[in-house]
């Protein structure tokens, strides 16, 4: 469950939280912080509810890579950041997503023959 840590350091310097901070608002250690951050730990139930209150953020933030609902997840987390930026760049991710998609319809048909 390394994903959940990485989210967890991911979402916590976005917040420009350290480890002390996240550590102090979620009422844990900064040791044990760093050890979920690095994978060495699994949160329970209740400390994890305690480090998405003080990061603010949802549980599907951090167990997208978890849940068998992932990529939704994903999809909207990435259609939230495509959303922020100019019409321009949207233009162009959506034109490269669409050779991708391409792509790998290609390579399926390839392989079904």
């Amino acid at each position: 469950m390394k994903s959940i840590g990485k989210y967890i350091r991911q979402y916590r310097i976005e917040k420009k939280f350290r480890q002390e901070d996240l550590a102090e608002k979620a009422e844990l250690s900064p040791n044990y912080i760093g050890m979920i951050e690095r994978g060495e730990k699994t949160p329970s139930l209740e400390t994890l509810v305690a480090i998405l209150n003080a990061l603010n953020i949802s549980a599907d933030m951090v167990l997208c890579d978890v849940l068998q609902t992932g990529y939704q997840v994903k999809s909207s987390v990435l259609n939230e950041k495509i959303s922020e930026l100019s019409e321009e760049d949207q233009s162009r991710i959506f034109d490269v997503v669409d050779v991708l998609i391409q792509h790998s319809k290609s390579s399926f048909s390839v392989k079904q023959q």
